[in-house]
């Protein structure tokens, strides 16, 4: 265990502010246990990686960067906890609160991507985070962000069915609404327009997030946190010990790229940190270690392949068949 890195500087000084940082970064630490205990005793483990930013850098914080390469499981595994503030907000998080611009902020939350090694494991992606911030003289805004998204080489139709039906059970408590809305947030946000294809089967996403008020907003957030890991755990005990070859690994690898896309192209996260001089290993953790791409790549023979875009990657309701 490492000592967890001391409170930086807060906009917002409220008892609130310790709680969700005190939330976030017990989720980590489960969320790193149970994967050291899918790689098992011979399996890879967690590097933790505390960092903090240096007096009179643009951003200042900390946080605890947990990565695992070459796993039996995972070939990269990582999973991030950070609390930062800066002077002025990015571009990217402004979009929507144009009021907000260039006021100070504060920023904690967890990230996480798995990228196992089997091809018929899927890649899985989940964030919870909050965000703080006020013009001087005025009482910060607060707001949440989250969700979870599953990316698979090769699709089952009981893996999606599963993972969605865990996004709407963590949802349920805080409105009817709330899954139909996030499920299509994701389908929108999670689409690569200039390929024109959706990433993987979805999840759930929201963003700008405060209609619920503080309380009940971060209560819909930890439930969203404490459900990853019902939603990922059984599709990967499910498929782990599934045979393959040279071919599924080559479909997996091309695949991976358009992760990479999405990640470096579209998403606001990425970003978010970046334009706000985040920590740039930390913010790239979600980057497979092997990926390729092909200029010219012969269509698929493979039904399996095949069935991966005309049956996967485009917006589905996955809990059509099942009651509300």
């Amino acid at each position: 265990m490492i000592d967890a890195p001391q409170h930086p500087p807060t906009l917002d000084t409220a008892p609130a502010a310790a709680r969700v940082r005190g939330y976030f970064q017990g989720l980590q630490a489960r969320i790193a246990d149970a994967l050291e205990a899918l790689e098992g005793p011979a399996g890879a483990r967690l590097l933790s990686d505390a960092w903090s930013k240096p007096p009179g850098a643009a951003l200042q914080g900390d946080g605890v960067t947990r990565i695992m390469e070459e796993g039996l499981v995972f070939e990269r595994a990582g999973c991030g906890f950070s609390h930062v503030r800066g002077a002025r907000l990015p571009p990217s998080a402004t979009e929507r609160r144009p009021e907000l611009a260039g006021a100070p902020f504060e920023a904690m939350g967890v990230s996480l991507v798995f990228h196992p090694r089997n091809p018929y494991v899927p890649t899985v992606h989940m964030n919870v985070r909050m965000l703080a911030a006020g013009h001087p003289g005025q009482a910060p805004l607060r707001w949440f962000g989250g969700g979870m998204d599953l990316t698979p080489y090769y699709g089952f139709e009981e893996d999606a069915v599963h993972f969605h039906r865990c996004c709407r059970a963590a949802l349920a408590p805080f409105g009817a609404d709330k899954y139909p809305r996030f499920k299509q947030w994701c389908d929108e946000y999670f689409h690569l327009r200039h390929r024109g294809e959706q990433r993987g089967v979805g999840g759930v996403f929201f963003d700008d997030f405060s209609e619920l008020g503080f309380e009940q907003g971060l209560a819909m957030t930890q439930s969203v946190g404490d459900a990853f890991l019902a939603a990922y755990l059984p599709i990967v005990e499910r498929r782990r010990a599934t045979p393959f070859g040279a071919r599924e690994r080559d479909f997996q690898l091309y695949r991976r790229g358009r992760y990479v896309e999405f990640n470096l192209v579209w998403d606001r996260g990425t970003h978010f940190g970046l334009q706000s001089g985040g920590r740039t290993e930390s913010i790239l953790l979600s980057m497979p270690p092997l990926v390729s791409w092909s200029y010219r790549r012969p269509d698929a023979a493979d039904p399996d392949e095949e069935a991966l875009t005309q049956r996967f990657l485009l917006p589905r309701d996955w809990l059509a068949d099942e009651p509300g």
